[in-house]
């Protein structure tokens, strides 16, 4: 049996936010493997890259989603209780009220809205200073999910509900104030939320038919039992907050077309040139780090153990980028997926496996279809400059973000 490679410090904690998206790749690269182990929180974690181990990873019959997440975690960005942290019958039951929300139809309803609010904006932004674009399509966003999801939400509200949702994808891998910000924003989304679930359960708010609002307050287990109300103010959450943290890949849109001008035309003249662009800033760009399960049962693999219930990372940054699935990884070439006919354990930005009833992000499709109506925005709806400004993209910073929020000027409609 082969000895898993091991980190000598007696605590690699500070390292992973020392490295952030690079910590499992550069240990893995560091010992000539794609798996190594290290203690995290105080915990022995074994950590894998690579298509193998995703493939490994998403084996529900080897894993577990249960405790696997560190609370700090549960507290910020999922909730406690929510769909990521189930197993078994339990997550299949939960998984599939998430599918039934995610139609071809509604889809591309909410890509509509938001692109609606896009093209309601452009105006305001011809005759104003430049625009953070981080900032507007964080709040287009949050309109434009609210209204699919059947969720009220007043003008006024607009800012605080974004600054909430942003508090929590922001919370997990931060110390100090950023995720003091993500505890605050959970405390606050779910006393929002719950008082919805409230009002759609006694008759007085008449969520749409189908709604991701109405379907969750509905939604009863397989012992016909309604979801405990702050269970339920969770996974609507789960539906809000994961699409307004679409606008990060928004502006690694903008970035990439920024730094790679000659795809601004490609993507204007082909539905499949924009369709590889749009995979290949998913592939390049930094988004979830790390995605964590624990075994279920001791079991070997290549040679090594893996005891029960040892916690287990999969780097999906790391996965992205290793050059035996994505030859010059550090290159951004959208034609590389020219032909491409996908791979559930290859490309894996928002987690691998499968949609229906493994632990792949149930919002994937819609995070596709937003980024597209994203990329003909910027490049057919409108024009405009990129002044100088801090663009630089720290691989520390988890989640990454171009300081500047990627700031535009000089706005003019084109369509």
């Amino acid at each position: 049996m082969a000895t898993i490679p091991t980190e000598r410090s007696p605590d690699s904690s500070v390292a992973f936010l020392r490295d952030g998206y690079r910590f499992v790749g550069r240990r893995c690269d560091r010992h000539g493997t794609d798996i190594f182990q290290a203690r995290l929180l105080l915990e022995p974690t074994i950590c894998l890259r690579g298509r193998p181990a995703a493939e490994l990873f998403y084996d529900t019959g080897r894993f577990v989603r249960a405790g696997a997440m560190p609370k700090r975690g549960q507290r910020t960005l999922t909730g406690r209780g929510g769909v990521q942290g189930l197993d078994g019958a339990e997550h299949a039951d939960r998984k599939a009220m998430f599918m039934s929300i995610m139609t071809p139809t509604a889809v591309r309803h909410l890509a509509q809205l938001f692109d609606d609010e896009w093209r309601a904006r452009v105006p305001t932004w011809e005759s104003g200073a430049p625009v953070v674009l981080y900032d507007e399509v964080g709040r287009m966003l949050t309109r434009a999910v609210c209204a699919w999801a059947g969720v009220p939400l007043a003008d006024s509200e607009v800012d605080r509900r974004t600054a909430e949702l942003h508090a929590m994808i922001e919370g997990p891998a931060a110390l100090g104030p950023r995720h003091w910000r993500g505890l605050w924003g959970r405390r606050q989304g779910e006393r929002w939320v719950g008082r919805l679930v409230d009002r759609v359960r006694a008759g007085t708010l008449p969520a749409p038919d189908g709604s991701a609002l109405r379907v969750i307050a509905e939604h009863r287990d397989a012992h016909g039992r309604l979801l405990p109300r702050r269970i339920a103010a969770v996974e609507v959450l789960n539906v809000l907050r994961p699409t307004v943290a679409v606008d990060r890949f928004v502006v690694f849109a903008a970035l990439a077309l920024h730094d790679h001008p000659a795809w601004r035309q490609r993507v204007r003249e082909s539905d499949e040139a924009a369709e590889n662009f749009v995979q290949e800033v998913r592939r390049y760009y930094p988004f979830f780090p790390v995605a964590a399960a624990r075994v279920r049962r001791s079991f070997d693999w290549q040679g090594y153990h893996f005891p029960r219930g040892r916690r287990v990372l999969l780097d999906l940054y790391g996965t992205n980028h290793h050059p035996a699935l994505w030859p010059e990884p550090e290159r951004f070439r959208p034609e590389r997926f020219t032909g491409w006919r996908g791979d559930p354990f290859a490309l894996v930005p928002q987690g691998g496996g499968e949609h229906l009833t493994g632990h792949r992000c149930a919002g994937e499709w819609i995070t596709i279809e937003l980024m597209k109506r994203a990329v003909t925005n910027l490049t057919t709806t409108m024009r405009y400059d990129v002044p100088p400004q801090d663009l630089a993209l720290s691989l520390r910073r988890m989640p990454a973000l171009p300081p500047s929020g990627f700031v535009v000027a000089n706005v003019r409609r084109t369509a």
